[in-house]
């Protein structure tokens, strides 16, 4: 049984770490620095959550693959 609320949650944190990556990288803005803080607890424990919630995220691709193979 999958869990939605987890699949929602790490999707989303993905989702903000992966907008704060491209400010960084377009514009120079770490934005999760300049609303908390250079590497201060809470700054650190968000970019903690969103490293967890990429590699959960590694088990989408397994999810893909079990809905490919109900298609075939």
């Amino acid at each position: 049984m999958e869990n939605k609320f987890l699949n929602c949650f790490a999707l989303t944190v993905s989702i903000i770490g992966a907008l704060n990556w491209g400010l960084i990288g377009f514009f120079n803005l770490n934005l999760v620095a300049l609303l908390f803080g250079s590497m201060s607890w809470i700054s650190r424990i968000i970019y903690a959550l969103v490293g967890l919630c990429g590699l959960y995220l590694f088990s989408f691709y397994g999810m893909t693959a079990e809905d490919q193979t109900k298609v075939s």
